[in-house]
């Protein structure tokens, strides 16, 4: 599919998507090489947009989703779409996470994971954190913060959705 293709299923200009290509760091492919994992990336974050959800609070917990995927070096796969190949994908959705939609085999609820702990708080470390190697439950709980936000804010603007749904039927 081209950038074009995607503009038009998405209902915005090309000029809109390719902001957004720049401002999430997606990858841009040669005409025609995009796939339909891509498109359903590029979905995501527009249907979010439409909600209401800021840009910069989308590409916080992209940012930090791509992070905690390295940390578990999902990203040896060795494509460079790698990061938005499970997007699309819709068995197991309490097993994903919000944006790049990866499966990461249990449910991400934060359960088990003690979420109530207090990473943030910061420790003189010798060695920067890119050499000691970063702390994959501090991510995940992050990302899951973020979401859980995200997530009560769409539950909080369904009943308007719903009216506006309601308002495009009856024209």
């Amino acid at each position: 599919m081209t950038l074009g293709e995607m503009a038009k299923a998405l209902n915005r200009p090309v000029l809109y998507v390719h902001g957004l290509q720049e401002r999430f760091e997606l990858p841009v492919l040669a005409d025609g090489g995009y796939a339909p994992a891509y498109l359903a990336c590029l979905r995501r974050i527009v249907l979010l947009r439409i909600l209401g959800i800021a840009e910069d609070r989308l590409r916080e917990l992209w940012h930090l989703e791509k992070k905690l995927l390295q940390l578990l070096h999902v990203d040896s796969a060795g494509s460079p779409t790698w990061f938005l190949d499970a997007c699309g994908a819709s068995a197991h959705a309490s097993r994903r996470l919000l944006l790049t939609n990866i499966d990461l085999g249990r449910e991400v609820s934060g359960g088990p994971l003690q979420l109530g702990l207090n990473f943030s708080r910061q420790v003189s470390e010798l060695f920067a954190s890119a050499d000691m190697g970063e702390d994959a439950i501090r991510i995940l709980n992050q990302c899951l913060e973020i979401q859980a936000g995200i997530k009560s804010d769409v539950a909080l603007e369904r009943p308007n959705i719903r009216a506006a749904a309601r308002l495009a039927q009856a024209r």
